[in-house]
């Protein structure tokens, strides 16, 4: 989120534009702000390697809530703005923050989860007044006699992002900082700008929250180039449709879902916005349906991108559209990191048979405050590292993910990955989005257990389960076909498209503390 090097250069130019408001933050504009919210940091006694956190929706103040950090040697957390109080205060007292950054619209959770982190010395609020405290002081108004010029001793900052905590509490990502100048960039993004194809004066549309890492990092890149970020309040798929040749986009960045979604709309909606000014769209965060995605090629061309890597930077795989219309489903070869595909017994798996992820890690992390986390992530000689992912490798060198191991359903002592299914399920005109997971079975220990979010128009009924069912068996064999179907109005699936599961999962299981029945 380095603005220094584009503010120098056209200090006019727009660095982040809001889309449904229009509101411009110019570069000198974000330069200027970004260097007085650095000073007041230094002012609060936050050194180099200190930690904050930001607690958001996407606004316009959200770049240089992060951009004071990088510039200052600071970690930033940028936490998840859909949590509760409690969840929040969770992730302040373990990312050892002393700042908060947040808004007038969070400001009523912001203020709930003060008293459960007493180490939150100042709380900020980007758009909204003080209480006269001085622990919670409007933004503005905190900087407004600091330099709008860098502090004297200006270091490279990052993000210390939490994982999303869809199977279990969020852990935080810290990745070590070397002593350097915020202007160079640490390598991992150097590959980035290279791989994505970013340029100088792009203009990058960021339909997902800030607080993810994939968008976090593309806006980061798109500063850092003299981009302009166009970022979306919230994703709607004709208003994403529609910004295209409004701002002449030619990146961005999605997740299958968005894919899903705009696929949905009436085929004159889709056909009728002129997306020729796109050169590249990148998508990662959740598995795609194959025909998703085929028919998206189909749509926009050649210009599809995946990747495959966890925020904590063990590995990362990726592939251009070509390459996955050749070897359809993956999500590309290794690029860096060395994959091994291991069972349970840390055995190497062969040419297409399914086992866990483990990469000789392209970056080294841990866990912040959490050591027995790092070491479970890590196997026995510290080699290696995983997040749990299954997947495997053809003849080619392409992976495929299966799914994650602790959603695979064991029934009947088989071994069912649900994303299959899931992938089928979506395909169908009457579904909008599905979760497939195990549920209790007294004879086959698990069942599996599809929960549907249907189109509006459509009936959550038996004969739509029926239908559904019947579905399946279609493609499916018989043990990975649901055994029965319940109706959601909507799934808990996360703004950066993963699917919430864990919750859906526990309302089956209660209060077991084991899943074998």
């Amino acid at each position: 989120m380095y603005p220094g090097i584009g503010a120098r250069k056209y200090p006019e130019r727009a660095a982040v534009v809001m889309a449904a408001t229009g509101e411009t933050v110019t570069y000198g504009e974000l330069e200027a702000r970004s260097n007085r919210l650095a000073h007041l940091l230094r002012a609060r006694g936050l050194g180099r390697l200190e930690h904050y956190s930001i607690f958001m929706e996407n606004n316009a103040r959200y770049v240089e809530a992060c951009a004071a950090g990088e510039r200052a040697g600071h970690y930033y957390t940028c936490v998840n703005s859909f949590l509760t109080a409690e969840e929040l205060a969770y992730i302040l007292v373990n990312s050892d923050s002393r700042v908060l950054i947040t808004s007038e619209a969070k400001r009523a959770v912001a203020l709930a989860a003060l008293p459960l982190a007493p180490k939150v010395e100042l709380c900020l609020i980007a758009d909204g007044p003080g209480d006269g405290s001085g622990r919670i002081v409007n933004l503005n108004e905190a900087t407004a006699t600091f330099p709008a010029t860098p502090i004297a001793d200006e270091a490279l900052g990052a993000a210390m992002l939490y994982s999303s905590g869809t199977t279990g509490r969020p852990k935080g990502i810290l990745r070590p900082l070397p002593e350097q100048p915020p202007a160079k960039q640490l390598p991992i993004f150097d590959f980035l700008d290279k791989l994505w194809r970013y340029r100088e004066g792009m203009i990058y549309l960021s339909p997902a929250p800030l607080y993810h890492s994939a968008p976090q990092a593309a806006v980061a890149l798109t500063i850092r180039n003299g981009g302009t970020a166009v970022v979306m309040e919230r994703f709607d798929p004709e208003h994403y449709l529609q910004l295209v040749p409004k701002h002449r986009i030619t990146h961005t960045q999605l997740v299958p879902t968005m894919f899903s979604r705009m696929l949905k709309l009436p085929e004159g909606t889709r056909k009728q916005y002129d997306l020729s000014s796109l050169e590249i769209a990148i998508h990662a965060a959740a598995p795609c349906p194959a025909q998703v995605k085929a028919e998206m090629i189909a749509w926009w061309g050649p210009i599809i991108h995946e990747y495959y890597g966890a925020t904590e930077g063990l590995g990362f795989t990726a592939c251009n559209s070509e390459e996955w219309l050749a070897h359809r489903g993956t999500v590309g070869r290794v690029l860096l990191g060395k994959l091994h595909v291991l069972d349970e017994e840390m055995k190497a798996q062969p040419v297409g048979t399914p086992g866990t992820l483990w990469f000789e890690t392209a970056t080294p992390f841990e866990y912040f405050n959490d050591p027995a986390k790092t070491k479970e992530a890590r196997s026995a000689d510290g080699a290696m590292s995983t997040v749990g992912d299954v997947g495997y490798v053809d003849k080619d060198g392409f992976l495929y993910l299966t799914d994650r191991a602790t959603f695979m359903i064991i029934s009947g002592g088989v071994n069912i990955y649900p994303q299959e299914c899931e992938n089928l399920l979506i395909t169908h005109p009457k579904v909008a989005d599905a979760a497939v997971f195990g549920v209790p079975n007294a004879d086959l220990g698990e069942e599996v257990k599809a929960v549907i979010q249907l189109m509006p128009g459509n009936e959550p009924d038996a004969a739509m389960a029926e239908e559904l069912i019947a579905f399946c068996g279609q493609h499916l064999s018989r043990q990975k076909v649901p055994r029965s179907i319940d109706f959601e109005d909507e799934l808990p699936r996360l703004p950066t498209g993963k699917l919430y599961k864990r919750l859906l999962r526990d309302r089956y299981w209660g209060n077991r503390t084991s899943r074998i029945v």
